[in-house]
């Protein structure tokens, strides 16, 4: 079934936009950042991809739940939304380890340190 990948990202990327707004972890916290920081990271990952392409390293496979629409030779339109997906859940996962290691290090009322 074709675009059902991208369907499939696209839900993924929901689910991590409700993680992150539900906790303020990224995008919710700091917006201008966390996109640059999606942003940065997904044209770095498609120069990647291209210096791979350029190379004979990177081909595209044939699959028939892609939408079958490139952007370029090799390069199908469901790869740049899978590396942006990819940046942003590496952000919001980094940011999620940070607070909950921040709770842990964070002393108590009484000035003792809490219990894991």
């Amino acid at each position: 079934m074709p675009g059902l990948y991208l369907l499939f990202l696209l839900i993924s990327i929901a689910g991590i936009t409700a993680l992150d707004a539900r906790f303020r972890l990224a995008l919710w916290s700091a917006p201008v950042t966390s996109a640059l920081a999606v942003v940065a990271g997904t044209a770095f990952f498609v120069g990647w991809d291209a210096a791979g392409i350029a190379s004979g390293v990177f081909v595209r496979g044939d699959s028939p739940l892609l939408l079958g629409i490139d952007l370029a030779p090799h390069l199908p339109v469901e790869e740049p939304v899978f590396l942006a997906f990819l940046c942003y859940l590496a952000l919001v996962v980094h940011a999620a380890v940070l607070r909950i290691l921040g709770r842990r290090r964070a002393p108590t009322a009484d000035g003792g340190r809490p219990t894991p």
